[in-house]
Parts: structure tokens; C-alpha cells; sequence
């Protein structure tokens, strides 16, 4: 029998999480609850502290007040089941290794041993993923022969290497080919009945035709619910009028506007 949201195990839990770089508020009391199997997008403007929110999640920065728990545990005894894909590749392409090589990193143990050898089960592993993110016939190929969208693939399948209970993914469709945009938005649809996503984006498409709930965030929490958004909650994100036109999709996610307004509406 399958669970409802409210019923399935928190996955995450983040509670009144402030951070500040020096004198300036990247997020403020933020709190919110994902669940175990649920696909969140997180949109905002610019600067509102998506990747923060991230960052906040691995540890990789200290909140002024508040606290994140994973699977109902502290961050530091959680994070072997959390992966992570970052908007800026921490994996330098012009590095001499094959796409088969740089998956399998993710296999190697911080308590690395002289000879190191990966194991049966690392190599099984990897053609499992590159097979599942279409990357099968290039596994011998060097890094620096792929484009930006197969490269983009290599980072999701290294992520996946790690075996995570919770994938997190900053903008992992920014500066792709639109062919590439929606293999990996489909691959990521297979793989939510299985792992919990958060993503952060500016697509449209994913939020239209591919996330199950949504996060507006702008330092504080806008909206968590559903991916149906109202137009109140847009303009409290974006803070003026704005239309939100998927790519590709020939229908808008919200009505026109109904009244006119001193400001012109944008695009998102």
C-alpha cells in the first residue's frame, strides 16, 4: 500500500535555518520537511538563496541559528547517504581520465589504501549507470571528448555512484542542449521512486512536467506545497507581476493577469 506524503518518513528537516555572509542575510528562519521519495524543486530570483540552501544541507556552511537533520540524524552522520551535484563542476574536464574513471571516483573511500583497486561490484556499478544515462558507448572516451550535456550526465552518474538515499542537484540542466535537458529530467523521474531529489532550477519545464512539490524560496520560504503555483505567491517571490512560461510547453503555468499594473510584467 503506498503512503501518502504526510505519512512517509521525513527524509529532511530543516528548522528555523538562518545563514549570513558577514552583515547579509542569506536565508532567514527558513523551515520545511521533505519526505522519503518525494521529487522537490526549489525556484527563486537570483540570489535568494538557493545554492545556499544546499550548502546548508551538506554542511558546507556554518547557520547563524537553526538546524538540518537528515534521515532524523545530525548532517555529519548522515552525509554517506547524501549526494550532490553542484552548479559548478568540481571535476576539471581536461583532467586525463576516461568517463568510466571519473564515475568510479566516487567509489573510492576517504580511508584510500596503497594499491587501491576498485572492486567487482565499483565496476558492475558504473556500466549500470553509464548504461542508464546513456553513456554506455562513450565509457572509454576522455572527458574533454564530450559536450556539455553528456558531461552533465557524467556528474548525475557519479553522484549516483555514491549510492545515496538523498540527491541534491544545483541547476543541473543550466547551459545544456534542449535533447540533454529532458534525458536528464526523464532519468531523474526514474530514479525519484527510489531516492529523494531536491533540485534547484530556473527551468520551467521541470517544474511544469517534472517535480511532484515546490519550494519558492527569496531568504525566507515563499511556498512549499504542490507544484501548481498561484499568482499572489509569485509576485511575493519575484516581487512584481511576472509570467512564468514553461520552454517548450505551449501552455502557461499561471493565468494572464487580470489587472494591469504600474510595473511591466516579465519573463521567466
Amino acid at each position: 500500500m503506498l503512503l501518502s506524503d504526510n505519512h512517509r518518513p521525513p527524509v529532511l528537516e530543516i528548522t528555523g535555518l538562518t545563514v549570513h555572509y558577514g552583515d547579509h542575510a542569506a536565508l532567514s528562519d527558513v523551515t520545511m520537511t521533505v519526505r522519503e521519495g518525494q521529487y522537490l524543486g526549489i525556484i527563486g530570483p537570483n540570489g535568494s538563496g538557493k545554492s545556499t540552501l544546499l550548502k546548508a544541507i551538506l554542511g558546507q556552511v556554518t547557520p547563524t541559528r537553526g538546524s538540518v537533520t537528515v534521515f532524523g540524524r545530525p548532517l555529519s552522520e548522515a552525509l554517506r547517504q547524501v549526494s550532490y551535484v553542484p552548479q559548478v563542476a568540481d571535476l576539471d574536464r581536461s583532467f586525463p581520465m576516461s568517463v568510466r574513471e571519473a564515475v568510479l571516483t566516487a567509489r573510492i573511500s576517504s580511508r584510500i589504501r596503497p594499491f587501491f583497486r576498485y572492486s567487482a561490484e565499483d565496476q558492475v556499478l558504473a556500466t549500470e549507470l553509464l548504461e542508464r544515462v546513456g553513456l554506455a558507448n562513450l565509457a572509454r572516451n576522455p572527458l574533454t571528448d564530450l559536450s556539455g550535456g553528456e558531461f552533465q550526465k557524467v556528474l548525475i552518474a557519479r553522484a549516483l555512484a555514491r549510492q545515496p538515499r538523498l540527491l541534491l542537484l544545483d541547476e543541473p540542466t543550466a547551459n545544456v542542449d534542449t535533447t540533454s535537458r529532458e534525458q536528464i529530467y526523464q532519468l531523474l523521474g526514474s530514479l525519484h521512486d527510489d531516492i529523494t531529489i531536491i533540485m534547484v532550477t530556473h527551468d520551467m519545464l521541470a517544474i511544469t512536467s517534472h517535480v511532484d512539490s515546490l519550494a519558492c524560496l527569496n531568504r525566507q520560504l515563499v511556498y512549499h506545497g504542490g507544484p501548481q503555483l498561484d499568482q499572489q505567491t509569485v509576485n511575493r517571490l519575484y516581487g512584481c507581476p511576472i509570467d512564468l512560461i514553461a520552454h517548450g510547453i505551449p501552455h502557461r503555468v499561471l493565468p494572464e493577469h487580470k489587472e494591469e499594473n504600474e510595473h511591466d510584467p516579465g519573463l521567466v
